[in-house]
């Protein structure tokens, strides 16, 4: 415990007393907060890409849930449990309202290289609902990222609250029910005496050394922990905060690892390595396992499962990161009106559309780039730059809000905080500049046009876009909440429409309200 936490001891404990006291609470246990915790993180997506080190997924997986997850897992909880408003309250309180803008910036831009990845994995799944040989052809890949793209789109500007229980669906569906089969079945594949086509010996359970280049696939590990901060709300649903947040917490690393590991480590039973598509790895593993079984006729059936589940987990996310923004964005101006208007159902639909036209030129990327692997760890690794620019400045503003608001009352308080942050901070920084540098798995392009354009891309998107819109912002682009919406006919003759309450996890990351 810190100097700042025996000083803080008695509002602390008042604020828990507070908590305890106010009528109507509803209390969640542990192990509900650990189990949703999970729901919101593991998936069976970046198997394939830890596949590629067979048994050194385990280390791979181990380290940055370490370094990583639950540095953001703790940080977060004290963070969520003292200020409300999510990451924009918490980095303009700490630092300053331009950084907590580039924070909330982040957490939407982000998602425009995410659906592209998240996508190319719907794109190579259905691939074997169809015809298998169209995994590997990018401007299928590109047709199908536009196609459910635009019509979550549409669907999203109905304003619909339909998607609000996918995600809870998606991971039964999509993760828990096909991993299980997954592992079960390469397991009895090598109890029948089948060759693993990854060694499993004691010697490979640390990755091959040959440089940087050979271990930065483990970049992707950073992007698939990410997300903790929304769960860290629910820190204050919890009875005794100091207590049970944190056995929620290791319950809930303990179940996300084995969710990642296993998957991975069966597909590295099934298929070699040179031979894995990080976007079509599992349905490779599952078509090949089925096979072995004489119950291929299960592939397609698998490939709909997972392609679902992928879906109701995009919808889930597609309105609310940009619903954060357009909150932050209302009360202090940071966008152009244009961007801010919302349709006759509430929805911020120009944002929607904006976002969208980026999201379907970055998608053509797929039909552009000659191997769809290369082209969907490019998006990957753009996303997850870009998600870490808003985890630096959280884990700062966690250790200024610690130094300068000591006192302040906190649900929870993360135990050797200034630590924690610090390790944080570090690792997210190492995944960052490590992203940089082009895999060694896959290759064979120029070097220095990867660096352009995965630093253009990160850069250009994380911190170019918001500083021109910092710069360039005007106080007509403020509209104050109890304005009401802008409508479609823009900020004149603004509506007392209001506007539709957030049903999606992300609106609980980076909402300003």
């Amino acid at each position: 415990m810190s100097a700042a936490d025996a000083a803080a001891g008695r509002p602390r404990n008042a604020a828990m007393s507070k908590a305890k006291a106010v009528p109507g609470t509803v209390w969640i246990s542990w192990i509900a907060l650990a189990l949703m915790t999970t729901s919101s993180v593991a998936s069976l997506r970046p198997a394939p890409t830890m596949a590629v080190y067979g048994l050194a997924a385990i280390f791979l997986y181990l380290v940055p849930a370490i370094v990583f997850l639950l540095p953001t897992s703790l940080v977060a909880a004290e963070l969520a449990s003292g200020w409300e408003g999510g990451v924009y309250k918490w980095v303009s309180t700490g630092i300053s309202k331009p950084m907590g803008f580039l924070a909330v910036w982040c957490q939407f831009a982000m998602t425009i290289f995410y659906y592209p990845t998240l996508l190319g994995f719907v794109a190579s799944t259905l691939a074997y609902v169809i015809n298998p040989a169209l995994a590997s052809s990018g401007v299928w890949t590109a047709l199908v990222i536009m196609v459910c793209y635009w019509s979550g789109v549409f669907i999203s500007s109905r304003g619909t609250k339909a998607v609000a229980g996918l995600a809870s669906g998606g991971l039964i569906i999509g993760t828990l029910i096909p991993g299980a089969v997954l592992i079960f079945l390469g397991a009895v594949f090598l109890g029948q005496g089948n060759p693993s086509a990854a060694p499993m010996t004691v010697d490979n359970l640390l990755p091959q050394w040959a440089g940087l280049a050979s271990l930065v696939l483990i970049v992707n590990n950073f992007l698939s922990y990410s997300g903790m901060e929304m769960n860290a709300v629910h820190v204050s649903s919890l009875k005794n905060p100091g207590r049970d947040y944190p056995k929620a917490i290791f319950l809930a690393m303990g179940l996300v690892l084995l969710i990642f590991i296993l998957p991975a480590l069966a597909i590295s039973w099934i298929i070699p390595a040179e031979q894995l598509s990080l976007t079509a790895g599992v349905m490779q593993a599952f078509e090949a396992v089925f096979a072995a079984f004489s119950v291929s006729w299960l592939t397609p059936i698998v490939g709909i499962m997972l392609v679902a589940a992928s879906l109701g987990g995009m919808l889930t996310w597609l309105a609310g990161p940009s619903k954060g923004l357009l909150l932050i964005s209302r009360e202090e101006g940071y966008l152009p009106p244009f961007l801010q208007k919302l349709n006759k159902n509430g929805i911020q639909q120009n944002l929607l559309v904006t976002q969208g036209v980026i999201t379907s030129i970055i998608a053509l990327g797929y039909a552009l780039i000659p191997n769809v692997s290369s082209a969907y760890w490019i998006f990957s690794v753009i996303t997850t730059q870009v998600y870490l620019i808003m985890y630096l400045l959280m884990f700062v503003a966690a250790i200024r809000l610690r130094r300068t608001h000591p006192d302040h009352p906190r649900g929870y308080r993360a135990p050797m905080l200034i630590g924690l942050a610090g390790m944080g901070f570090a690792a997210s920084l190492a995944a960052l500049l490590v992203g940089f540098i082009p895999p060694s798995q896959f290759g064979g392009g120029d070097p220095i046009v990867y660096l352009l354009i995965v630093a253009g891309g990160a850069l250009g998107l994380g911190l170019l876009v918001p500083f021109l819109f910092y710069r360039f912002r005007k106080p007509s682009w403020k509209l104050p909440p109890e304005s009401g919406p802008v409508p479609e006919g823009g900020v004149d003759g603004a509506a007392d429409a209001g506007t539709t309450e957030p049903s999606s996890k992300p609106d609980s990351e980076g909402s300003g309200s």
